[in-house]
């Protein structure tokens, strides 16, 4: 599946991904208990019950335990990306039995990628009310990649979900099987614009946390974008 494509070798310093503020903020449960005991107790409770942790612990269909990445900072927001995936749907390069890390070379590409998604979601009820608030979250990405960059015209590529994503999802799996890091392709919502799926979350290195973006909905398919905001929702 791989015959007449590019392989790159190359290092990127800095790619943005966009995750929800809401996987930054402390675990709620220690305003619900009144003892340390308690609060143990509970955080088992959050082992037992949470996605990402239970991967880490035993790994699940998509990815063993040994594929997630330890005692590195914010391992969690790799690991997350990872676990996470939408049940009964495809992603570009990932299916719902495994994640990926998706990023970009500038936030711009990713603001394109995440509002083109999220309206979606809010059409499909037919509001376009809500206030979102994204981190940046930046990561090295270096190594082998299949570089679509050269073949823009691949049916992966394709702007219509049903006809690009089965086809990205079997790359992926060729991908991934020939040990490659991920996929580097042009981004289909941001003319110009460069977007990453790393595959393996060993391949993201050096996170760190950036500026956070408010995204509001004010009954118009079109948002809004409030940059550094202070007081994140």
């Amino acid at each position: 599946m791989l015959d007449g494509l590019t392989i790159t070798r190359g290092a990127f310093a800095r790619t943005v991904r966009l995750v929800t503020t809401a996987r930054l903020r402390k675990s709620v449960l220690a305003g619900l208990v009144d003892s340390e005991d308690e609060f143990a107790a509970l955080v088992e409770l959050e082992r037992a019950t949470s996605t990402r942790l239970v991967a880490q612990d035993r790994g699940f269909e998509g990815a063993p335990a040994a594929e997630f990445v330890y005692g590195v900072p914010h391992a969690k927001f790799i690991n997350a990306a990872f676990a996470y995936a939408k049940p009964r749907e495809l992603n570009r390069f990932n299916g719902p039995s495994r994640g990926a890390w998706y990023a970009s070379l500038e936030t711009e590409t990713s603001l394109r990628e995440v509002i083109f998604h999220m309206t979606g979601f809010l059409a499909q009820d037919g509001d376009f009310h809500a206030v979102v608030d994204y981190a940046e979250m930046y990561a090295s990405l270096a190594g082998e990649y299949l570089d679509l960059r050269a073949h823009p015209d691949h049916p992966s590529l394709h702007p219509d979900r049903a006809i690009g994503y089965p086809i990205g999802n079997a790359l992926a799996d060729a991908v991934r099987a020939r040990g490659l890091n991920g996929v580097i392709y042009p981004s289909t919502r941001h003319e110009g614009g460069t977007c990453f799926a790393a595959l393996w979350p060993h391949a993201v290195q050096s996170v760190a946390p950036g500026d956070v973006l408010r995204l509001t909905w004010r009954g118009d398919p079109k948002p809004t974008i409030d940059y550094g905001v202070t007081e994140p929702l």
